[in-house]
């Protein structure tokens, strides 16, 4: 039963990584990783700026108790003047407590002057790691849109890119229904033709109808060409009729050329009569 859990699980976890995988951009991870880099040189930095606020505040301390230290010294040694032996015994007595604080503000001191020390080495390497680090992620990420770029464009001209796959599909798709429309039309033709289907406009006639109509127009042709023969007047090798009272075949006369000048009209001269000449 364990088994079958382990693999179950095994499953979704490929799963999951494969998803995660697909939903994954590099620069944006690169940026989430630099940030988180900043960040962490922020909080180095103010580690350093914490050390070196106590290390003062110590300094502070230690130049006070040095000032104590330098007053009670003095009224030592005027309780003495005056002979107050045991007033200077006591002030010496506090001067000395005074002085352990000293020593111990001095070891203190010097610990948090060298925690300061690597810290502020820390920094300056971390420093150096974040600005190389930025350098690398600039240049993974313009090769990264390089890519990413090649491969659409490669993509789109091999046809293999999903809106370049949509549009192949439109273009199957327009074309298959071109050719299911134009065969339904063919078919519908067909039909028609056949008279297996009736064309209420009655525009659309089978072969045969064609035919018929076809042989119809030529007769009434051939009848109507008779009859104009038959109309036409008899004669010999059906020869034409005069034109203007001249036989057939004889050349007309042409007619004058008209022009715009117009000749003068001259008088015809008088013929004698028969008797004059006898």
């Amino acid at each position: 039963m364990s088994g079958i859990f382990s693999r179950i699980s095994m499953i979704f976890r490929a799963k999951t990584d494969q998803a995660l995988d697909k939903m994954e951009d590099p620069r944006q991870t690169l940026d989430y990783s630099y940030q988180r880099q900043l960040e962490l040189l922020q909080k180095v930095r103010r580690g350093v700026a914490d050390v070196a606020t106590s290390r003062k505040r110590v300094e502070l301390q230690a130049t006070q108790l040095s000032t104590q230290a330098d007053k009670l010294t003095q009224q030592a040694q005027k309780a003495l003047e005056v002979g107050r032996e045991d007033l200077a015994r006591e002030a010496l007595t506090r001067r000395s407590g005074i002085q352990q604080q000293m020593s111990d503000l001095q070891a203190q001191h010097a610990q948090l002057q060298g925690e300061e020390e690597k810290l502020t080495r820390a920094s300056q390497r971390l420093q150096a790691k974040v600005d190389a680090f930025r350098t690398k992620k600039e240049t993974i990420k313009a090769s990264y849109s390089a890519a990413e770029a090649q491969t659409r464009i490669n993509e789109a001209f091999s046809g293999i890119s999903e809106e370049m796959g949509d549009v192949g599909l439109a273009i199957q798709r327009a074309e298959d229904k071109t050719q299911q429309m134009q065969a339904r039309a063919g078919a519908i033709d067909e039909l028609l033709a056949s008279g297996a289907l009736d064309d209420p406009t009655g525009t659309a006639k089978d072969d045969i109808t064609l035919e018929l109509e076809q042989l119809a127009s030529t007769s009434d042709v051939e009848d109507e060409l008779a009859r104009m023969r038959a109309s036409l007047p008899s004669g010999s090798g059906g020869a034409q009729p005069a034109i203007g009272g001249q036989p057939a075949g004889q050349a007309q006369p042409v007619p004058p050329v008209q022009t715009g000048y117009t000749a003068p009209q001259t008088q015809p001269e008088a013929q004698p009569n028969a008797g004059d000449l006898r």
